[in-house]
């Protein structure tokens, strides 16, 4: 038997069918109509297959196979992965298909609902040791216990047994750590005076440098809005006191200090410290939305965009709080609380307990991130310039500007956190060192100095989670937040940084060494039935678990693969790959993105250590992700795999080993790769948004898809919208709502607005090809039946749910 003659004829006989399903397959294979075709055992006048439906009579695809409703086997986009990796192109190339007619030498149909009849062995393609940045490791430090969400991390004074931790939404957590570590116990339970969400919350907590003797906690969150005012909610700092020196806080005591509304719901900024003066000090953001809209960056009459220092133990007749005498405008010209201007969001920053300093994170608004050395009186920019950059105007002036220490660009990281400078005694190189992190990309970092004194910053360790927040102990130590709530002590690792990551795919053990375009013995195909838009690229997917591992399904659909998996995805654009990504679950538990570009000879890939930007022929411009951009798409909210969950792939699939069609779900059941039985009732498979159907499934589909990896509950999108599959459109934060980062200058625009595509900020999001599009990473190329999809839903809507 010649199997990829037989291959081929399955192929055209299913697949032409099938594209009906998905539009896009064809669009990307620059397939043409073949109308005239009506009957599979005459392909001589099929000239093109772009309209897939009108090739073939479906009632003859029942010669070839029984697929039940063949039309659901290709993938949206990306028809390459019905067949084999090594030959996808065969699936509408008709100028292969020689003999259609004589299906003689095709397998029997198996009479068994699965693709594959055993689990391949995989010896090959495996997960291969993490890259060690070296001199720094984070481990876990208080095992079992942590708090998720937690924006503060701090001690009471003198007291180094004892941590405590502001939650996002609203509670105050302490940690017993000595003579014994505790549980998180509860201090104080604020939910019901707090508006949380986003970057809402509770966002600060200070003790007073006198807390042994007057028991007085500060804290600072953001309050609901009370009838007649306006805005998204007012920013609040207060006092409270405890009564048994810290074990509660007493909320009958709460005296608010002073209140700050915010117009939009992020860019809060929120942190509270003592400085070493003894004042309190407090970071606000510019008041949100997107680009200053209302320039509070420079406006010295609005707290926002601004640090504040005042002095909480005297009051001023009717404020509870009095001016430092230096402030600069203590005496006028401005709001007399104001310490320094020109911040965009300072989220996380610290005094350096030596020196005085204090260090700060501002976080970018689409080009970099900066940190800055505060002093009494200084313009830090926004929103004239953007870190070094002109902002608003081509050409601008940075005259009495204080330019950042150091900035880095989006490629490396999304949003800074900042951290503190490094007093501790186990890791004495680093003293004196600003150490911060970012939210993005989990690495953390250390402010160095080349040898002509500028700024750079060194990689301490990658955590590969989404950090938020740091803390320091009474000894100087430091340590790391990330969202989940683990709770990383930064510690000495080994003298030297250690990178193993392969150099080229095909030492990755993931591709056949005889023929680097077909995968190894042990990967297993699949392909989601919402595919992520690529540029029009066609990609083929494969996982590899290790011998043994298997998959847990949560309660929510998603997939949690065991230690040790590596995913294999591999662009191709005209017939000939470009990229291939590894994302790859290391021994240790962290997922880490890793990037290959394809020579010009398709015979080995060879590893990126960043981002790279490549002219293609035809025109198109391909953007390779850095490591740091892959965690950024691949969250910790959305459980990293994206496209591995329930509805992606309860769909059929051909498998070229068996030449099956068969549900993928079932053939990885019956595999074994499941922890527990696939349950026999589950939810509906995501509709294709390329195929026919209801607009409005399948606008969800491409949304779920493309968006929610980010605008999801504890994603990184910035904004609270939660544009899951599954979350009913009333839940999205969507329908007629602002937009809290920019609204692109359209008047009145809302991100949806039903029944009208031109107000929706959504839709001209995904439609941009600046730095206001989204996705916002990997892509310049307008998907522009994804965006046609939108249009027609959002037309399709006469009101808000």
């Amino acid at each position: 038997m010649e199997t990829t003659t037989w291959m081929r004829r399955t192929a055209w006989g299913l697949g032409a069918a099938l594209v009906t399903q998905v539009g896009c397959a064809a669009r990307e294979m620059g397939s043409a109509d073949a109308s005239d075709a009506t009957d599979v055992r005459d392909a001589s006048d099929v000239t093109d297959a772009g309209d897939a439906s009108d090739v073939i009579d479906a009632g003859d695809a029942s010669d070839v196979i029984d697929a039940g409703d063949a039309r659901d086997v290709i993938d949206a986009g990306d028809a390459r992965d019905v067949i084999d990796a090594g030959d996808a192109r065969d699936v509408t190339d008709v100028a292969d298909v020689t003999d259609v007619t004589d299906v003689s030498d095709a397998p029997p149909v198996a009479d068994v609902p699965w693709g594959l009849d055993r689990r391949p062995v995989n010896r090959t393609c495996v997960a291969f040791p993490a890259p060690e940045a070296g001199a720094v490791r984070a481990v876990m430090a208080f095992p079992g216990v942590g708090v998720p969400l937690a924006t503060t991390m701090l001690q009471r004074p003198g007291d180094n047994g004892r941590w405590y931790l502001t939650q996002s939404t609203g509670i105050v957590y302490r940690i017993q750590t000595a003579p014994a570590l505790g549980p998180a116990v509860v201090v104080a339970d604020l939910r019901d005076r707090i508006t949380s969400g986003g970057e809402s919350g509770l966002l600060g907590m200070a003790f007073h440098p006198r807390f042994a003797t007057n028991g007085m906690v500060y804290l600072s969150y953001t309050r609901p809005l009370r009838a007649g005012e306006t805005g998204a909610f007012v920013s609040r700092i207060t006092r409270m006191r405890s009564r048994d020196g810290g074990d509660t806080l007493d909320r009958a005591t709460e005296e608010v200090l002073l209140e700050i509304p915010q117009p939009f719901n992020n860019h809060n900024g929120g942190n509270i410290v003592f400085g070493p003066d003894g004042f309190l000090y407090a970071g606000f953001g510019d008041g949100g939305s997107g680009g200053d809209p209302y320039r509070y960056g420079q406006n010295t009459n609005t707290l926002l965009g601004k640090f504040i220092r005042i002095d909480v133990d005297r009051a001023d007749g009717a404020r509870p709080y009095s001016i430092p005498a230096d402030n600069p405008y203590a005496l006028g010209g401005g709001r007399p609380e104001i310490y320094a201007i020109g911040l965009r969001n300072p989220w996380r920053w610290s005094f350096d307990r030596a020196t005085g300093e204090l260090w700060a994170g501002d976080v970018g608004q689409a080009t970099v991130e900066e940190v800055d050395v505060i002093h009494r009186g200084g313009d830090y920019g926004w929103s004239t310039l953007e870190g070094t950059r002109c902002f608003r105007e081509a050409t601008c002036s940075s005259a009495g500007t204080v330019l950042p220490v150091l900035e880095y660009p989006r490629t490396d990281g999304i949003s800074i956190i900042g951290g503190f400078v490094y007093r501790g005694r186990a890791m004495p190189w680093l003293t004196g060192r600003f150490v911060f992190g970012d939210y993005g990309s989990g690495r953390v970092w250390a402010v160095a100095y080349d040898s002509a004194g500028r700024a750079t910053k060194e990689t301490l360790v990658e955590t590969g989670q989404n950090l938020y927040t740091f803390g320091q102990d009474q000894d100087g130590e430091l340590y790391v937040v990330p969202t989940g709530g683990a709770i990383l002590r930064l510690v000495p690792g080994t003298t030297a940084p250690v990178d193993r990551v392969p150099r080229t795919l095909r030492a990755t053990g993931c591709v056949d060494p005889a023929n680097v375009l077909l995968p190894a013995e042990g990967l297993i195909p699949y392909a989601p039935s919402a595919p992520f838009w690529s540029d029009g690229a066609d990609k083929e997917r494969f996982m590899a678990l290790p011998e043994g591992g298997r998959i847990t399904i949560g309660a929510d659909g998603d997939w949690q693969l065991p230690s040790g998996t590596v995913l294999v995805k591999h662009f191709a654009v005209g017939g000939r790959r470009v990229e291939t990504r590894l994302f790859v679950r290391h021994l240790d538990g962290a997922w880490r993105g890793y990037t290959y570009r394809w020579n010009d000879a398709q015979t080995d890939a060879t590893l990126l250590d960043g981002s790279e930007a490549r002219d293609l022929p035809g025109g198109l411009r391909w953007y390779y992700p850095s490591r740091s951009q892959c965690m950024q798409c691949h969250s910790e909210a959305a459980g990293r795999s994206l496209g591995l969950e329930t509805p992606q792939l309860d769909t059929p699939l051909r498998y070229a080993a068996t030449g099956r069609v068969a549900n993928q779900l079932v053939t990885l059941d019956h595999l074994g790769l499941f922890d527990s039985p696939l349950a026999a009732t589950r939810p509906p498979a995501f509709p294709d948004p390329y195929a026919p159907g209801p607009d409005e499934g399948r606008a969800r589909s491409w949304l779920h898809t493309n968006c929610s990896q980010c605008h999801r509950p504890g994603g990184i999108g910035r904004g609270s919208i939660d544009l899951r599959f599954s979350t009913p459109l009333a839940m999205t934060g969507t329908c007629n709502v602002a937009p809290s980062v920019g609204d692109l200058g359209i008047r009145d625009g809302r991100i949806i607005v039903p029944g009208d595509p031109a107000r929706s900020v959504l839709r001209a999001r995904i439609a941009a090809t600046d730095l206001h599009r989204m996705p916002p990473i990997s892509s310049g190329v307008v998907d522009t039946a994804g965006v046609a999809l939108i249009d027609r839903w959002v037309r399709s809507l006469t009101r808000c749910p």
